[in-house]
């Protein structure tokens, strides 16, 4: 995180990734600064040039709707990114941020996980940490040090490499989605603790989060490799939990008798590697947090409001 504004990193980022070609422009000699000038960008979302340089340095934090659109048009920004953007232009009390306990999940809800035995399933936060799981996300995640986030896993954890076979993909989308959870509550020190330590413990997390790349859970195909069962061709969904709209259920699908359904079959009728993932523990690799745990049942964890302490 910068002193500068979220919204003015933001537009900053996204122009400099822009070239004149892409948006039209001739390009004429050496240019001083990479991707698009200020004035070029304003130019074509059709507002001076000191308005443009007052949204990116923080001075105008209150555009109009219909300024928004155009400079999302001038940046080619997709259907998210835009979004991301409105959210960014909102003012704080309009922005949609938790409750206190937002990290307790509803025990319907852990009910419903519990009900899915052949299917690994689990709750994310914002940020990513892993709210709560059943049994068969445990036994899928065995081989990592903690499944405790799934942006730690991929960026830290000696496993991530191995376990996600398209991890450039993975990278990609955890930054992105964490970076969207961010335009709804930047303010939020559980985001701003990830963010700081996986930017000093990884330079690809930190070169990825200055992209302002944004992207959402929906629902993708994954190449897994588990250590125990193999190759892992799987289908994720995500829903976003109506009562905690912070908080979104993951479940992984396998196609009816495949291979991928037989390892799972495999590894719900292991017992190996499980017992780590159902003892409690303090996470190391964020100074005085804690990951969700489980104090209800043995085989998820539950997340209690004082866990997440900034």
């Amino acid at each position: 995180m910068s002193d500068s504004t979220p919204l003015g990193e933001f537009l900053r980022a996204r122009r400099e990734a822009l070239k004149p070609q892409d948006v039209g422009l001739p390009e004429h000699g050496r240019r001083r600064v990479p991707g698009l000038r200020r004035e070029e960008v304003a130019m074509l979302a059709g507002v001076s040039s000191d308005y443009y340089m007052r949204l990116e340095q923080g001075r105008e934090s209150s555009p109009s709707p219909q300024v928004v659109d155009a400079v999302a048009d001038a940046l080619h920004l997709d259907d998210e990114a835009t979004d991301h953007l409105r959210r960014l232009v909102r003012a704080p009390q309009e922005r949609r941020t938790g409750p206190a306990g937002r990290d307790r999940v509803n025990p319907q809800l852990l009910q419903l996980l519990d009900s899915w035995p052949d299917t690994p399933a689990f709750v994310v936060g914002p940020a990513l940490d892993i709210l709560a799981h059943n049994a068969l996300a445990a036994a899928l995640h065995s081989g990592f040090q903690r499944f405790d986030n799934l942006a730690r896993m991929v960026f830290v954890d000696p496993a991530g490499r191995d376990f996600y076979q398209d991890w450039d993909k993975a990278a990609q989308s955890c930054v992105a989605e964490i970076r969207a959870a961010y335009g709804y509550d930047p303010k939020s020190p559980r985001i701003a603790a990830v963010v700081e330590t996986l930017s000093a413990q990884s330079p690809e997390f930190a070169e990825l989060w200055s992209r302002h790349n944004v992207k959402g859970k929906t629902r993708q195909a994954k190449n897994l490799k588990h250590a125990q069962v193999g190759d892992l061709q799987i289908q994720f969904s995500a829903f976003t939990v109506n009562e905690s709209p912070h908080q979104q259920l993951v479940v992984y699908q396998a196609e009816p008798a495949s291979p991928t359904a037989a390892a799972f079959a495999e590894l719900r009728s292991q017992d190996d590697n499980r017992q780590d993932m159902r003892e409690p523990h303090e996470s190391e690799w964020i100074p005085e947090s804690t990951p969700a745990r489980d104090a209800q049942a043995a085989h998820r964890h539950v997340a209690s409001p004082n866990d997440a302490r900034p």
